[in-house]
């Protein structure tokens, strides 16, 4: 599993006769990083891509897809492969950081806290070559009617009916933002209304399922692009997250979807979850900061959003109970870790969603705009308040109000910056990812192009580009090749090694 975010952009104190399209400042920032940091600008290798295949058995064809669709082509804009696995590049007209693909939880929040680290860096390097203040915020609106994406990615089997992930995982989907909303000032796609909700992307979402990422975006999105062997695994591209900052946050929003996919695999998720008016439940609950809003099944059935997410925590706790002595003790470890406070934060929502205010982004951001409004009598309408929605975003710990609640105890983590830092530079070390960062760390200068299933080289004394393919996501770990990584001195004595 992994994630990958599209930072907000913008820039401050611009010349008068320098004035940047959003694409054009997004490629300065990928390429202020790339310039001076680890990782190489290298070619993306799209062979192996089809955003336009559905999960549900039809391809569209490319006259019928929307431009945005047809992410499979090259707009000549900045590419880095990072030596932590990583992909940092120009996605829609903002700089997107796409995370390795790891195993666990804990993880997924490393290698994300890594990309907000880079971003960090890139804004300073960019705003010095440009001479003007470049601001990256990780967040999904600009509360204007713009919103773009945080998406997760989870590798399933491809023997999972589709059918199932639909009527199972939705009612998740819907749910979850009690735990995982980042919060956001406004109410509707252009703030038309007064308020907060608890989620940055709940009112963009218009259709159950679809191919569409950035219009008439669906709950369940079924593009088939695997990124794997594609007769055994789907991937499932999950687009209704919010960028979080609060590790707790992201360590629970991919900790329990990890564990409802495998439980949905399994077919060992019983209950009824299936509700009756996603699209509508969903911004409804992201609606009432209360965490009270209630969800209507398909068979009539009545809940709050907390106990939909209990019902899928006491199914995962059981299932989980039957496969424990087949996992790992790190994984078992983590997944009890997951349940607890996943359960901890169901019990304080139903108390008082205060309690999470050093845990969960939508309460921290709540609290802190509520003290504003009772210092100054301020209403949701005042700009003061949105100007709090985007500092708290804000990559520079310098200015970030999310940086500023860590700094001061308020705000729980659970990674050190030093690992956060490691992550940075450093790939993950069971999976795939390993080869790609360690390749580029070492052999940058040969790699011609990459994807997350293939890197590409320019070998001296062969006459052709060769091709690595790295269809299975769990070879080319530091278990299976650090060793022989170390003992090669250049790209050629590689592929010999390889060859043997």
């Amino acid at each position: 599993m992994g994630i990958e975010t599209e930072y907000g952009i913008s820039a401050l104190g611009a010349p008068d006769d320098i004035d940047l399209h959003p694409m054009q400042l997004s490629n300065h920032v990928v390429k202020a990083y790339g310039s001076s940091a680890p990782g190489r600008p290298a070619g993306w290798d799209y062979e192996t891509e089809s955003p336009l295949r559905d999960l549900r058995g039809y391809e569209v064809t490319r006259g019928q897809a929307h431009p945005d669709q047809l992410t499979d082509t090259e707009l000549g804009m900045a590419n880095l492969i990072l030596t932590n696995g990583a992909r940092l590049y120009v996605d829609h007209a903002h700089p997107e950081y796409s995370g390795p693909e790891v195993t666990s939880a804990i993880d997924v929040v490393r290698f994300d806290k890594a990309g907000d680290l880079v971003m960090a860096i890139a804004a300073q390097r960019a705003s010095q070559s440009l001479g003007r203040s470049v601001r990256l915020y990780k967040n999904n609106t600009d509360g204007k009617g713009a919103s773009y994406g945080t998406h997760e990615n989870y590798l399933l089997s491809r023997a999972t009916p589709f059918d199932r992930v639909v009527t199972q995982f939705t009612g998740f989907l819907v749910s979850r933002q009690v735990i995982s909303g980042a919060g956001r000032v406004g109410i509707g796609q252009t703030s038309q209304q007064h308020g907060f909700q608890l989620s940055q992307r709940a009112d963009f979402f218009e259709a159950e399922v679809g191919l569409e990422t950035t219009l008439n975006r669906p709950i369940i999105n079924t593009r088939d692009e695997p990124h794997a062997d594609a007769s055994k695994h789907r991937r499932l591209h999950v687009i209704t997250g919010d960028a979080n900052l609060s590790e707790i946050s992201t360590y629970l929003k991919v900790g329990s979807a990890s564990w409802v996919l495998r439980m949905i695999e399994a077919g060992a998720l019983q209950a009824d979850v299936r509700v009756a008016a996603p699209v509508a439940t969903m911004r409804a609950i992201s609606h009432d900061v209360t965490a009270q809003a209630r969800v209507t099944l398909t068979g009539g059935q009545t809940m709050t959003a907390v106990d939909l997410q209990e019902v899928y925590l006491h199914s995962a706790r059981a299932y989980f109970e039957t496969i424990a002595a087949e996992l790992s003790e790190p994984a078992q470890i983590e997944a009890k870790d997951v349940f607890t406070r996943w359960q901890d934060c169901l019990d304080a929502l139903r108390r008082d969603p205060f309690e999470l205010a050093d845990q969960l982004d939508w309460v921290a951001k709540l609290k802190l705009m509520q003290s504003y409004r009772d210092r100054d009598s301020l209403g949701w309408d005042s700009p003061k308040l949105a100007l709090i929605d985007l500092q708290y975003a804000d990559v520079d710990s310098r200015r970030s109000l999310y940086a500023a609640l860590v700094g001061k105890g308020k705000m729980q983590t659970l990674l050190s910056g030093d690992e956060i830092e490691r992550a940075r530079t450093t790939p993950p070390e069971d999976t795939r990812a390993y080869f790609r960062g360690r390749v580029m760390e070492k052999f940058g200068g040969s790699v011609v192009a990459a994807s997350w299933d293939s890197v590409i080289f320019d070998v001296p004394d062969r006459p052709a580009l060769q091709r690595i393919p790295l269809l299975d996501p769990l070879r080319g770990t530091r278990e299976q090749v650090g060793q022989m990584i170390d003992s090669c001195s250049d790209v050629t004595e590689l592929f010999a090694a390889l060859g043997r």
